[in-house]
């Protein structure tokens, strides 16, 4: 009887998994099931937590060592969208100047995904936003 569940449970993870290839890039996928950068930073130097319009909420924080961003993690309570966007704007940063980071928009961050449908494009404007906010964090900091 296990065995006819365990068929039955990875028939519908396959179905899910094919239903979600007819409307998300493989990398919004591999993203959503294998998410980089989840995390805190317990002594961030930079940090943000922005809630989008849909309810998810997006937090991301920086390290920053001169002018380069060390490390950067994100979490999210959002969607698989905004939990694949949420990893693809932290791998972005990484190794790059904070001037340079602060130059990512959501545009970006659709290109580096692949696309999403326009009714999921607002997941890569709340993980620019924040990164943004997080940066601008960093930098008053600072002062």
């Amino acid at each position: 009887m296990d065995k006819d569940l365990d068929q039955i449970a990875d028939d519908i993870q396959k179905a899910i998994l094919d239903d979600a290839r007819r409307i998300y890039s493989e990398k919004v996928i591999d993203h959503f099931l294998h998410p980089r950068n989840v995390g805190g930073i317990e002594d961030a130097d930079g940090f943000a937590r922005i809630k989008g319009p849909c309810g998810d909420t997006v937090y991301i924080f920086l390290k920053v060592n001169g002018a380069r961003i060390t490390d950067a993690k994100f979490l999210t309570d959002g969607c698989g969208t905004t939990i694949a966007c949420g990893s693809v704007v932290t791998d972005m940063v990484k190794g790059r100047e904070i001037k340079d980071a602060s130059k990512i928009r959501h545009t970006h961050v659709l290109a580096a995904v692949g696309g999403l449908p326009e009714a999921d494009a607002h997941c890569a404007v709340l993980a620019a936003s924040t990164l943004r906010a997080a940066i601008k964090n960093y930098l008053l900091a600072k002062r």
